[in-house]
């Protein structure tokens, strides 16, 4: 079904508004989404430059039953900004403004197309850094690390982003503007609107601005790695490094075939063996903490355990920032099929990485392994030739089970990608048949008439080709 958007011609918007077909299939995937041939064209594309053509867009879409996709920066991983019921492609991009900066209160407001990379730059002056960034926080805008509740490499420290989040403005599916949160650090005033639109994948409502919480650059950071023989003294080390209380902002796990990626694409001569990534963040007594790690690793049987220069800390990171292209460029033949990112209980750290690399074996499957292994995150993906659909086959049964099992586990189905498309049949799974329920309830209650991402986080009803969230 297509949808009549004229009437955004007719709305006096500040921002711009487009029709043509290059706008159009430029917002018809993210970057999973397009890899995989499953875009969706919208109708048309809209840029809003204020708060009020958000609302103005949304009021006369709701009034007209028009869907309407948020678009951050379309680096998603879950197809969360694919249009599945066309309509209008919301573009956030435009609206990229730092309003404020209080250093006093260590707090920054933003509007939500602002990159991630942009906050840090402005704050660092102050001696100020936002500590969830993800790792594609120069490719990321901090409006779609919200509605995802993304995080990163230092969450084993810091937290996700929901922690760092204040105060919201947020424009709800009729066009009505509120704002939730508080720029107080804490607050027990009402529902708790505010984490309710954090993770919600733009189905609840649009941010339009949001007030961060900074912290202090620390006086000492110092990086390095550890280099295990076997991938399970790797994974046991990080278990025993978390749960001896050692305090670490980073520690990464890359298995030896992601290392092999990360040499062929970058070839930054990694060892081929099982790394252990590891960054210290501390005002004083860093060298305590760094002994107390290295004597942790010892214990499991750690070869080597170097810690870098402080002009080679970008080196050294580079290969993990980057190891979503590395495996993307691996083989030319090969395309990697659901990037995965469950995370469980720190005690199940082990297990799961275990379980992932005997599946690969088992199936005959690259399956590289890493991820932030401090907070039970792993990132995987199969690699296969999409023209085998044998292997295709064999690559989805690898990606369910290792899901099933984590959530099997305690944990979880993902820890910052979001549900999006990809996720769906998981999610009664991990909630039941009553929290599955209970989120459509709000969603009802929010957006009557499912305007807002139709179609993402909630799985399928019977009824095919029409909005499936309500």
């Amino acid at each position: 079904m297509t949808y009549d958007c004229s009437f955004l011609s007719e709305l006096s918007l500040e921002g711009a508004v487009s029709f043509e077909d290059s706008a159009r299939e430029n917002h018809a995937a993210d970057w999973v989404a397009q890899e995989a041939g499953l875009g969706v064209t919208p109708d048309a594309v809209v840029w809003p430059e204020s708060t009020a053509d958000v609302s103005a867009v949304l009021e006369a879409a709701h009034e007209r039953e028009v869907p309407v996709t948020p678009y951050a920066a379309g680096t998603s991983l879950e197809g969360n900004a694919v249009p599945l019921f066309k309509g209008i492609s919301m573009d956030m991009t435009k609206m990229n403004d730092v309003l404020d900066v209080r250093p006093d209160d260590f707090q920054i407001d933003v509007e939500p197309g602002v990159m991630g990379n942009v906050v840090d730059e402005t704050v660092a002056e102050h001696g100020l850094f936002f500590p969830p960034m993800p790792s594609s926080a120069n490719l990321s805008t901090i409006g779609g690390m919200i509605i995802n509740d993304a995080s990163g490499q230092k969450t084993v420290k810091y937290g996700e982003v929901a922690d760092w989040v204040l105060e919201l403005e947020v424009v709800l599916a009729d066009g009505t503007v509120i704002e939730t949160g508080s720029k107080a650090v804490k607050t027990s005033s009402g529902y708790n609107l505010k984490n309710l639109i954090i993770g919600s994948e733009g189905t609840l409502g649009v941010v339009t601005r949001a007030t961060l919480e900074l912290e202090g650059i620390p006086e000492q950071i110092k990086g390095g790695r550890a280099v295990f023989e076997e991938m399970d003294d790797a994974a046991k080390a990080v278990f025993d490094a978390v749960r001896s209380g050692v305090d670490v902002a980073k520690i990464e796990l890359i298995d030896p075939l992601a290392g092999e990626m990360a040499n062929a694409y970058f070839d930054t001569g990694l060892p081929d063996a099982p790394m252990i990534f590891v960054e210290f963040h501390a005002n004083h007594g860093i060298e305590e903490e760094i002994e107390f790690c290295r004597a942790i690793f010892e214990s499991h049987d750690v070869e080597r355990f170097e810690m870098a220069e402080e002009e080679r800390m970008d080196e050294l990171w580079r290969a993990r920032d980057e190891l979503a292209f590395a495996v993307q460029q691996y083989d030319p033949d090969l395309s990697p099929r659901h990037p995965g990112d469950v995370t469980v209980p720190i005690s199940k750290y082990p297990d799961i990485i275990r379980y992932a690399k005997e599946l690969g074996e088992e199936y005959d499957i690259l399956l590289p392994c890493f991820g932030h292994a401090g907070d039970g995150n792993v990132h995987y993906a199969a690699l296969v030739d999409p023209d085998d659909e044998e292997m295709v086959e064999d690559a989805e049964a690898i990606y369910d089970a290792i899901v099933e099992k984590a959530i099997e586990w305690g944990g979880t189905a993902t820890g910052e990608h979001g549900i999006g498309m990809g996720k769906r049949k998981f999610l009664e799974l991990e909630h039941g048949k009553g929290g599955v329920e209970a989120m459509r309830a709000v969603k009802r209650a929010l957006d009557p008439k499912d305007i807002l991402n139709p179609g993402k986080m909630f799985p399928e009803t019977e009824d095919e080709g029409v909005r499936v969230n309500l």
